[in-house]
């Protein structure tokens, strides 16, 4: 028999009541803006602010982009608040060069499948676009089988 414990150990109710906010967010954003609410364009809108290129300064973006940079903080903030009330600043052993290169992987990850895991999975699956489960199941994989690669080589934080 399967023992959620082995799984989760510290339970699932936060993973629950994370996956219903975020489902709250992307709802109430698509409602009142008609946005589809991915980090990846909120990111490009809010470049608009320090960029003259016409990529950021599309007209969609430059309409929408006061609301987005709230967006953009409430996410950094709302992970910053809670590794300091909780973890304290660092809550990963990884080193911090291998956390940059990820985030720079993960951003040309976005740029080549046009979006990001938030757009794609949280909001692209739940209107069952055909792209996104595409995107979703392709970028899955890739973690999964780099995720496998990475603790064959026996490689470490």
């Amino acid at each position: 028999m399967l023992d959620i414990a082995t799984f989760f150990p510290n339970g699932i109710g936060h993973y629950a009541l994370g996956g219903l906010l975020i489902g709250l967010g992307a709802t109430v954003i698509y409602l009142a803006t008609g946005i589809i609410a991915g980090a990846s364009t909120f990111l490009e809108s809010t470049l608009s602010y320090v960029s003259k290129l016409p990529r950021f300064n599309q007209g969609k973006y430059l309409r929408s982009r006061d609301w987005r940079v709230v967006f953009t903080l409430g996410i950094v903030g709302g992970a910053a608040i809670y590794a300091f009330l909780f973890n304290g600043w660092f809550t990963t052993e990884v080193q911090w060069w291998r956390l940059l290169g990820g985030g720079f992987l993960v951003g040309v990850g976005t740029r080549l499948g046009k979006g990001c895991t938030s757009g794609h999975g949280v909001c692209g699956i739940g209107s069952a676009s055909q792209t996104s489960i595409v995107n979703v199941v392709t970028f899955m994989a890739v973690a999964i089988g780099t995720a496998q690669l990475v603790q064959a080589l026996g490689v470490s934080p």
